[in-house]
């Protein structure tokens, strides 16, 4: 879910990649049999792993719910806010953290398996964590469809690691301003970023398949081609329903086709390169782009992002 909270799992994640590079490029598969087993590594990211885990949820606990009503622990049913545009959200973080927490495993040399499992794991493991503490708090709830949206994401990615030994599928995400927020900027965002983690009108989420891993044999196609479903909303200045004193907007469903860049796919010797790689593949690279929306109209966008 892209919310100030993920926000700043989000802004470590990155930190925390970027400063280490050269130990967490891209990895090729190779057989386990030939890795060498790191213990160091593994308690390096091990120790990483759960500081950020504790850390963070500490700081959230003592940030943001602070001045909040706790109550006991209770369930909030919210699947029906957002149009479902978070609960794509959801599942997007849940994949990356787990994608993420893979590569680091890799990295350590333990077993692919354990790797997978582990790592492809640490996101629905923290998200839902999240989602708990949510649950003891009057504002929010502990929401059944958070979860599931977290348990998606993660086994997304852990299925196709053990059914294709790599992502032939992946998520990815977009974002354009929109003029809504300008309405009602308390909800949507009053600034830069903050637009592009609450107003969810402008965010787009994909479904974005390598070509060549479905038909192997079309060599004319270079490895990097992606095709590319992705869906979002428009029309929404709150969650379940638009406020009556707003100006009336339109909410409706819109659905995307277009082409996309896997850059997994592209591999270099330059251990930079493939970390900036690993994250320009979080997002949907901007291409001309077929709409379908609710409404029942077709759109042509030349680059749509």
């Amino acid at each position: 879910m892209l919310s100030p909270k993920n926000l700043l799992i989000v802004a470590i994640l990155v930190w925390g990649f970027l400063c280490n590079n050269q130990k967490l490029h891209a990895q090729r598969l190779v057989d386990d049999t030939a890795r060498q087993y790191y213990p160091t590594r593994l308690k390096l990211v091990a120790t990483g792993a759960g500081l950020f885990y504790f850390g963070t949820l500490s700081g959230l606990y003592t940030i943001w719910y602070e001045d909040k009503n706790q109550t006991n622990f209770h369930w909030f049913d919210d699947n029906q806010g957002w149009m479902q545009v978070d609960k794509f959200g959801h599942a997007y973080t849940s994949y990356f953290m787990g994608k993420l927490g893979y590569r680091s495993l890799m990295w350590t040399g333990i077993d692919r398996k354990k790797a997978i499992w582990y790592g492809g794991s640490y996101g629905f493991l923290f998200l839902t964590s999240v989602e708990f503490l949510d649950g003891h708090y009057e504002e929010w709830g502990a929401s059944v469809g958070d979860i599931a949206s977290n348990a998606f994401g993660s086994l997304l990615f852990i299925g196709q690691e053990l059914a294709f030994k790599k992502q032939v599928i992946t998520l990815k995400f977009s974002y354009h301003p929109t003029d809504l927020a300008e309405i009602r900027p308390a909800m949507l965002g009053s600034g830069p970023i903050e637009k592009i983690i609450k107003d969810y009108n402008g965010q787009t989420y994909w479904f974005s398949a390598n070509y060549r891993s479905f038909f192997k044999h079309h060599n004319v196609v270079p490895k990097w081609i992606n095709v590319a479903g992705g869906y979002a909303a428009y029309g929404m200045l709150g969650g379940k329903e638009n406020p009556d004193y707003l100006p009336y907007t339109d909410r409706y469903r819109r659905y995307f086709l277009s082409l996309d860049i896997d850059f997994d796919q592209i591999h270099t010797r330059s251990k930079v390169l493939n970390s900036v790689f690993f994250f320009l593949n979080l997002l949907k690279f901007p291409l001309p782009t077929l709409e379908y929306n609710e409404k029942g109209e077709f759109a042509f966008h030349p680059i749509y992002f």
